[in-house]
C-alpha cells in the first residue's frame, strides 16, 4: 500500500511499517469489546441472555422479574449490536490510519458506540419500569396502598 500525504496527515501505511504498541492495544481492546458487545446484542435479542448482575441493563426495574429484563434487553439488543459494530469502525480506524487521524477515529466511535448504547438501555428500561408499574398496580392504579381514595376505589 502506497502512502499519500495531505499536509500532516497521512492515510495509510507504508509497506512493511510496524504498528507502535499503542495503536495494537486500543485496537486489540476495540475489536474485544466489539465482540462482547454484539455477543450480548445477540443473546438479548433471541432471549438467550439469563438474568445476571453482570451482562444485560441491570436496573432496578429489570431486575425485579425475567419478564421485565428480558424485555429490556431484547429492546436494546439493536442498538448494542450497533454499539458493537461502532466499536470495531473504531479498531479498524486505530489500525488504518496514522496520527490524529487515528485518534479522531477511535474517539468519534467510542463515543457514538457508548451513546448508542445508552440511548437502547433507556428505551429498555422504560420498557421494564412500564412492565413493573402494571404488574404491580393496585384497584386504584398504586401498588403501596397510601392513596388517599383507597377506601372509596374497594368495594364495601
Amino acid at each position: 500500500m502506497t502512502c499519500t500525504r495531505y499536509g500532516h496527515l497521512r492515510f495509510g501505511r507504508l509497506r512493511g511499517a510496524p504498528y507502535p504498541g499503542s495503536v495494537l492495544v486500543v485496537a486489540v481492546v476495540l475489536f474485544i469489546l466489539s465482540v462482547a458487545a454484539i455477543g450480548c446484542g445477540v443473546a438479548a435479542l433471541i432471549g438467550r441472555l439469563p438474568r445476571n448482575r453482570w451482562v444485560g441493563i441491570r436496573t432496578p426495574h429489570t431486575m425485579r422479574s425475567e419478564e421485565a429484563f428480558r424485555a429490556a434487553n431484547r429492546i436494546a439488543a439493536p442498538t448494542t449490536i450497533t454499539a458493537g459494530i461502532l466499536l470495531a469502525v473504531g479498531g479498524g480506524a486505530a489500525l488504518a490510519f496514522d496520527g490524529i487521524l487515528a485518534t479522531v477515529g477511535v474517539v468519534v466511535a467510542v463515543v457514538c458506540a457508548v451513546v448508542n448504547a445508552g440511548n437502547g438501555s433507556a428505551l429498555g428500561n422504560r420498557a421494564a419500569e412500564a412492565i413493573t408499574a402494571s404488574a404491580g398496580a393496585g384497584a386504584c392504579g398504586n401498588s403501596c396502598g397510601a392513596c388517599s381514595l383507597k377506601d372509596t376505589c374497594q368495594p364495601s
